[in-house]
């Protein structure tokens, strides 16, 4: 580990020359993005700030890191801890030497962002409630954690066309996305034994798809054997001429899905054929008892685990956005107790699990200013601009807006979901598969170029059905507030949730929304 260390520290000091050379313009903002998303760093709007993205894996962040992240925001004045919907941390406005200053700190420390951006594997996500959630299957933790451990170990080697996104999921409700990502494992029992189902060649943004479902169930020593098929088939399938066509999902549409599979077989059997890369992870069915005697009401902030009397307590900060002061209580909280870890949701929410009732209820009060208590409240919205070089619209406004309109008119939110709003199409905060989704976009409107968003809605994941939301049309974005409150006092009137509203009350939804139309 040493070496492999000292290998990826090798690698900032031209990273740096690199970096202000195109501070001082004479590297252009592509060739840039192409050196440093490998890095897991990315220019913001402007060129003259930066972000840099922390490899936590799978979400799983330990007290040290939480530690050393605090002490990072502390040192480069970093006011927002971002927690991102691939369970990792961001941090922005910073100096191109601040990017590299913490590259090289964290990696002595056991963090990295190597392969953070770029064309690589990325962070490999993983169920939040992995281990305490009743009715899953087992816990997967390990199985993802030694998969990113896999991936670390060459991630320098590694010539994809584009990037690679591994999921594993404990239950069937899917909290990873399993059946949406480029690879995805999903825990499941048969005959009393623990197996993992496959899913293949998914994603979202542009032309999204399901992933497709591999007939054979796995047994959980081979994942590391499936993730290097995937892998090779990648590289040898892959499109490296046209960027818009490169993710896996494109693999299957070209060669038909038959033989698509049969060339993943292929990959599969020279792999067994050539490596030995079987784990050995002891695996131990979950128990869901009968009955429990949690005492605290649960809440979307409080979840009561499958181990009885212990809880999770779920903090999400409006946009994702932790301040740094509240990130720096919840590390002390941790050390107050000796709370090994807290987890990263696929939303941005950070959750504190193994709770007892005394802690559950003191962690509430400590970060009761910033924890959104609503489903609307907890909202997913990608950066945006004016921090994303990507980014068209400003999707954290946006949320911003709604919350207060919502809140200015006294309208109750219970009824609404969570909305997930992206500030193009890229499907950063995965709009296209929730109940509710926005993606933003510029459209001239009469004489003006407006601010708008496409609006989605009914998308779904699960074991059972993961469908594509439908896009219903095009809003303007100043209008959007007013849209949602109309909508809450519908859901309210009919005390009806919005995914059963749609599919009991279409008609009443579109003559909702018809009028907001452009």
């Amino acid at each position: 580990m040493e070496n492999y260390n000292e290998m990826l520290k090798s690698e900032i000091s031209s990273f740096r020359e690199l970096g202000h050379r195109f501070f001082n313009k004479e590297v252009s903002v592509g060739d840039f993005k192409g050196a440093s998303g490998g890095m897991g760093v990315y220019a913001q709007r402007g060129g003259q700030s930066f972000m840099i993205r922390l490899r936590t894996s799978s979400g799983v962040i330990s007290k040290e890191h939480m530690r050393l992240i605090s002490s990072f925001a502390e040192q480069y004045k970093v006011e927002n801890i971002h927690l991102t919907t691939r369970q990792a941390v961001q941090l922005h406005n910073l100096g191109i030497d601040d990017v590299c200053d913490i590259m090289e700190t964290a990696i002595d420390h056991g963090l990295y962002t190597r392969g953070g951006g770029g064309n690589f594997p990325r962070n490999v996500s993983l169920s939040v409630l992995s281990g305490v959630e009743k009715n899953e299957y087992f816990d997967v933790t390990d199985f993802a954690l030694k998969t990113g451990e896999y991936l670390m170990s060459q991630i320098t080697s590694y010539k994809l066309p584009r990037k690679l996104k591994i999921a594993f999921s404990s239950s069937d409700k899917d909290d990873s996305n399993a059946t949406l990502n480029d690879l995805g494992f999903m825990a499941t029992i048969k005959d009393g034994k623990p197996y993992f189902r496959v899913f293949l060649a998914g994603g979202l943004g542009a032309n999204p798809g399901v992933s497709l479902h591999y007939n054979n169930l796995i047994e959980p020593k081979d994942i590391l054997h499936h993730v290097e098929a995937m892998t090779q088939l990648f590289m040898a399938e892959g499109d490296y001429k046209n960027k818009a066509k490169a993710r896996t999902r494109y693999i299957p549409r070209r060669m038909g899905t038959d033989a698509f599979l049969e060339c993943y077989e292929k990959h599969l059997a020279q792999v067994k054929a050539e490596r030995n890369l079987d784990v050995n992870i002891p695996v131990v069915l979950s128990e869901t008892l009968e009955s429990y005697s949690h005492k605290l009401p649960e809440t979307v902030c409080l979840i009561h685990q499958r181990q009885d009397n212990m809880y999770t307590v779920v903090i999400h900060p409006l946009n994702g956005q932790l301040p740094k002061k509240d990130f720096e209580n919840i590390t002390a909280f941790l050390e107050k107790y000796d709370i090994k870890e807290v987890r990263l949701s696929m939303n941005e929410s950070m959750y504190v699990r193994n709770l007892n009732e005394k802690q559950a209820e003191e962690l509430l009060d400590i970060t009761k200013d910033i924890r959104m208590k609503s489903k609307v409240q907890q909202s997913v919205s990608c950066i945006g601009i004016p921090t994303c070089q990507m980014g068209i619209e400003q999707s954290q406004k946006l949320l911003s807006e709604i919350l207060a309109y919502l809140k200015e008119n006294n309208t109750p939110d219970e009824y609404l979901p969570s909305i997930h709003i992206s500030g193009c199409q890229n499907s950063c905060s995965r709009h296209q598969i929730n109940e509710i989704g926005f993606a933003g976009g510029k459209r001239k409107i009469g004489d003006a170029l407006e601010d708008v968003f496409d609006l989605y809605i009914g998308g779904i994941f699960s074991r059972e059905k993961t469908e594509l939301g439908k896009k219903v049309g095009t809003l303007i974005m100043r209008q959007i507030p007013e849209f949602i409150n109309n909508l809450a006092i519908e859901l309210n009137k009919n005390e009806m949730p919005f995914r059963e509203y749609i599919s009991t009350k279409e008609d009443e939804f579109n003559k909702i929304v018809s009028p907001y139309l452009v």
